[in-house]
């Protein structure tokens, strides 16, 4: 891949043979950014666990303390005094049956989470094909299947993200943008690794954090010590 003068030159602040301290890491993340948007700033983490395994699947839900920097459009299946919770709490879309259809046919997806309540998940469950590999299908495990539908929304809203693994073991989740400034994204990390930590199954063996990289959208990686983040 072709790199521009720009990432070269910043790359060049960063050593690769090196790990560093999280605080240390975030500072070096700030000063690669290269783009002249604000950047979101992602961590990238590797497990020691097969997620070909059921027992060794790790996935949940976290609020950051200063959210992700994203305003998040949520879509909640629920009807009745639900739906009317769900509005009142600042959902973007709420329906029930009439939006299969449309997401069905129409690809509609002007929505970044979807919520619904369990007796809903049988309509819910018809999309399965089309929101499963977009990642939104509703999950329990995620908080998404609730009754609670305005918690759930409320918490969407102040920064809850989810995070899972992927293929390979390694989960990408957003920790803020370069604008928030190293206190804030410290705290954001910390707070997301505590969660991935406390989600480690029973069934993991050996060493469980592989490998942390955080990088901006568009900036090289920066590799973060696992020894020092407790496990």
């Amino acid at each position: 891949m072709k790199r521009g003068k720009k990432y070269i030159e910043k790359a060049k602040l960063v050593n690769k043979a090196t790990v560093y301290d999280s605080a240390e890491a975030i500072e070096l993340v700030q000063q690669t950014s290269v783009a002249k948007f604000d950047e979101t700033v992602e961590a990238h983490i590797r497990l020691g666990v097969d997620s070909r395994h059921a027992d060794q699947q790790v996935r949940g839900a976290v609020v950051l303390p200063h959210g992700t920097g994203k305003k998040v459009r949520v879509l909640v299946f629920a009807k009745g005094p639900k739906a009317e919770e769900a509005e009142a709490a600042g959902a973007d879309f709420v329906g029930g049956q009439e939006l299969v259809p449309k997401i069905q046919n129409e690809n509609w997806f002007e929505y970044d989470v979807v919520v619904a309540t369990p007796d809903m998940m049988g309509v819910v469950g018809r999309l399965g094909r089309v929101l499963g590999p977009k990642g939104l299908m509703p999950n329990p495990k995620a908080g998404t299947v609730t009754m609670d539908v305005a918690k759930a929304v409320n918490d969407i809203k102040a920064g809850k993200i989810e995070y899972r693994l992927d293929k390979t073991n390694i989960i990408h989740v957003p920790i803020g943008k370069v604008s928030f400034g190293s206190e804030k994204l410290s705290e954001n990390f910390q707070t997301l690794m505590s969660a991935i930590i406390k989600a480690k199954p029973q069934a993991a063996k050996g060493q469980y954090l592989k490998s942390v990289v955080i990088a901006t959208t568009m900036g090289p990686g920066v590799k973060i010590n696992t020894a020092k983040i407790s496990e």
